[in-house]
């Protein structure tokens, strides 16, 4: 298993969460505490970029719905960049390819 690694970075559409390491169920308290640090305003967009990942479990899931709830709260969207094809077919499965938008990139997702 390897640790959870998440660096925050400032875009012009928002916050940009870069994660990198296993989303199971071990790491994803992580994520959450991540995300109680940040301050989404109206309008803004909340990416994930997963390009990194090598491992997401239901726990991992769980935590990106909480990150979009979080967005929603706040009036702002989210956006989920570079998402492993192993989690793409995750997120079909269960419908959220419906729920949150995917990118090839956090570029192309935090573009104006």
């Amino acid at each position: 298993m390897s640790t959870l690694r998440i660096t925050i970075r400032d875009a012009a559409t928002g916050p940009v969460l870069e994660l990198a390491g296993d989303l199971d169920y071990d790491q994803a308290p992580r994520l959450r505490q991540a995300l109680d640090t940040l301050s989404l305003q109206p309008g803004q967009r909340l990416v994930m970029d997963l390009s990194r990942i090598q491992f997401c479990d239901s726990s991992g899931i769980t935590a990106l719905i909480v990150a979009r709830n979080l967005a929603v709260a706040a009036r702002a969207d989210i956006a989920l960049a570079g998402v492993p094809d192993n989690t793409v077919r995750i997120l079909r499965i269960v419908g959220l390819d419906q729920v949150f938008p995917l990118h090839p990139d956090a570029d192309t997702a935090t573009a104006v």
